[in-house]
């Protein structure tokens, strides 16, 4: 889905694996989209996402698994990702066990500055959610 020969698919690869906050947003029932900053991980070809258990992002990807996923530009309309995907609730109470070293490892600095561990999080951000990409555009 990402072209790996053009410039732009090379940039929004390395967003993907670099950046540490994405703009996802879901729809809620009434059809009005609902846009949050979430951390996540890029693995597998998959968005992969922790959220608390009482926001209505859930209730939203149960409704309609359909969600976007869009990074900052670069303030002059560049360096633009989005993402079009199907979101699951993957884990309703993930442990860290579960959680993937790649996404503690990425997040470390942002986990330590709110004074957390990622069993810590985990208290406040059980739910694991994950986007499997059905377009990608970047420019």
């Amino acid at each position: 889905m990402i072209d790996p020969k053009s410039r732009a698919g090379v940039r929004a690869a390395e967003r993907l694996e670099r950046e540490l906050i994405i703009w996802l947003t879901t729809v809620t029932p009434a059809g009005q989209p609902q846009s949050s900053p979430v951390w996540f991980l890029w693995i597998d070809g998959e968005i992969l996402v922790y959220s608390r258990a009482d926001t209505p992002r859930l209730s939203n990807v149960r409704a309609n698994p359909r969600v976007a996923a869009t990074f900052d530009g670069d303030g002059d309309g560049g360096d633009v990702v989005s993402i079009e995907g199907l979101a699951v609730v993957a884990r309703e109470r993930a442990t860290v066990a579960d959680v993937p070293p790649a996404y503690i490892e990425k997040h470390a600095a942002k986990l330590a500055a709110y004074g957390w561990t990622m069993e810590t999080m985990l208290v406040d951000y059980p739910v694991e959610i994950r986007i499997r990409p059905t377009r990608i555009r970047a420019w």
